[in-house]
């Protein structure tokens, strides 16, 4: 199954602690270019019709709220509140979305990598799921915390991608008119060197 497309139809995104006070914790990364990339999986699941399921701990915990950018592209019923479970999958809330998505497909993204994203990635495995990362869309305390988590996701079967793939994959062609006027706008405003003749075009 992990040779075979990413539809559209099999697969649900969970984003998982984007949250603003995770910003200044993380050097594997570069801030913006991380929430650009959340962004724009935010952006991808709506425009394709995915499930998208978000969770974190309350505004007022230390972490914070949501990235405001983030934030601006969810609606309030997409957005579980959980405990302090690493596992997302823990919380019952979490999994009831993840489970009502019906989806043999599970795309993650979040923070840390090698915190809750790890966690909950393996606990979707042990679940059965083909798991997915997102991997500029999730960041980790140095390089090598970062590397090492993938390194270990990667060995339990977890597969990576970038926004940017996970799109083409959902579009498939330029030819599909419904949404390649979305696509481009995502290849616009969250790819800086790809989106360079789109942006001089518009």
């Amino acid at each position: 199954m992990p040779a075979s497309r990413i539809t559209p139809d099999d697969s649900a995104i969970l984003m998982i602690d984007h949250a603003l006070g995770f910003g200044s914790l993380f050097r594997s990364h570069e801030l913006t270019d991380h929430v650009s990339a959340a962004v724009a999986v935010a952006r991808t699941a709506r425009l394709y019709g995915v499930p998208l399921i978000v969770t974190h701990g309350k505004d007022t915990d230390p972490p914070g709220p949501i990235f405001p950018a983030l934030r601006a592209e969810l609606r309030d019923d997409e957005i579980v509140v959980r405990d302090g479970a690493f596992d997302a999958l823990s919380h019952p809330g979490v999994r009831a979305r993840v489970e009502a998505a019906a989806r043999p497909r599970l795309i993650l993204t979040g923070l840390m990598t090698e915190g809750c994203v790890l966690q909950t990635a393996l606990s979707a495995v042990r679940s059965g799921y083909t798991v997915y990362v997102v991997e500029d869309a999730v960041a980790g305390e140095t390089p090598l915390a970062h590397r090492a988590a993938m390194t270990r996701l990667t060995a339990a079967g977890v597969i990576p991608l970038t926004w940017l793939s996970l799109a083409t994959e959902y579009q498939v062609t330029w030819d599909d008119g419904r949404t390649a006027p979305g696509y481009a706008a995502l290849i616009r405003d969250h790819s800086p060197l790809l989106g360079n003749p789109l942006r001089a075009a518009s």
